[in-house]
């Protein structure tokens, strides 16, 4: 059970998708600046990134290693990774129409999120997991890639209101609150290994 909280946090605060692996910036940057939106789209990266880790683990080890196509794997992981964000966005577009509205873009984006997609690739590729590592890993990532959003987007919503120069408004200080957000999770390293 140790080996599990250890992965957790590797991939919460150590090896963070986002600001240690640096994928899935898109969706991080475009959608960090309403809290409301981040959160939306920090659950709905746990759960596909988590569903999309647990089918991609079946293809890969039933699929595509039996019949010598691990060559497909970034195609099929695609496939897979398409189909559930259109799940989700129906699911959403039905059930929470207003936090549908609010994604706007970004919601299909998750379908081209590298983190999602590096996420999965991570836990099928690392020999070291097994498929419940595997999941969990993959949780603890979506996990971590939504602890950055959520800190980013607090961070960034009290910028909105500071006295900050015109010609650094908006996307700069996103990308400067992002690097010293990075820099601040490498405090972070020592704690696992």
């Amino acid at each position: 059970m140790s080996e599990y909280w250890l992965l957790i946090v590797s991939a919460v605060f150590v090896n963070n998708i986002v600001l240690a692996r640096y994928l899935g910036n898109c969706p991080f940057l475009g959608v960090s600046t309403r809290m409301d939106t981040a959160t939306g789209m920090g659950m709905a990266v746990i759960f596909v990134t988590t569903l999309a880790t647990a089918i991609t683990w079946f293809v890969r080890k039933s699929l595509l290693e039996p019949m010598g196509l691990e060559y497909l794997q970034t195609i099929a992981f695609i496939l897979v990774i398409a189909t559930l964000v259109q799940l989700v966005e129906m699911f959403l577009q039905k059930s929470i129409p207003a936090l549908y509205r609010a994604l706007g873009i970004f919601l299909p984006l998750i379908t081209t999120n590298c983190a999602v997609l590096g996420t999965a690739v991570l836990a099928v590729e690392n020999e070291d997991f097994n498929f419940m590592e595997g999941l969990v890993f993959a949780f603890a990532s979506g996990v971590g890639f939504s602890l950055a959003l959520v800190l980013l987007t607090g961070i960034r919503e009290r910028c909105a209101v500071a006295p900050i120069p015109k010609h650094l408004q908006g996307m700069p200080v996103g990308l400067a609150t992002a690097g010293l957000l990075a820099l601040a999770f490498l405090g972070f390293i020592g704690m696992v290994h």
